[in-house]
């Protein structure tokens, strides 16, 4: 599935969209250069999932947490150097919760994501942002 947003609005319910047809244990990996809107896409489809958190990138704390009738973690893997790193974050333990998991810059650790993962590349185009949706689910 291939989105155009013209707006932070616009990528913000794509994330909406997506959000509706996910179930605990799905993973989206999200892939895109610095500022495309990888936060924006997580902050729409956390407003389905958990509508009273205050989604921000997790760039500094790696991981962000939030309640909501299913648990959403929503990791930022940008300082990650390696899958060493990535291991002490408890990522590996994480992500075998009943949870739905957000997972930006997947390209800094390919071997990390799971095979089921839902692949979500966002890029500029024009003005506005390309995002596509290697969608998974049927």
């Amino acid at each position: 599935m291939i989105i155009f947003s013209s707006s932070t609005t616009d990528t913000e319910k794509a994330g909406a969209e997506l959000a509706k047809k996910l179930k605990p244990r799905d993973f989206v990996a999200l892939y895109g250069d610095l500022g495309v809107g990888k936060t924006a896409f997580v902050r729409g489809a956390a407003s389905v999932l958990c509508p009273d958190a205050a989604v921000c990138s997790p760039t500094y704390a790696i991981v962000n947490r939030y309640g909501g009738d299913v648990t959403v973690y929503h990791f930022d893997l940008y300082r990650i150097n390696d899958e060493d790193d990535l291991y002490s974050t408890g990522f590996f333990d994480m992500i075998e919760e009943d949870a739905i998991f957000f997972c930006e810059w997947c390209e800094k650790c390919p071997g990390a994501i799971p095979d089921n993962a839902i692949k979500v590349f966002i890029s500029r185009q024009g003005d506005g942002r390309r995002i596509e949706i290697a969608d998974t689910l049927a």
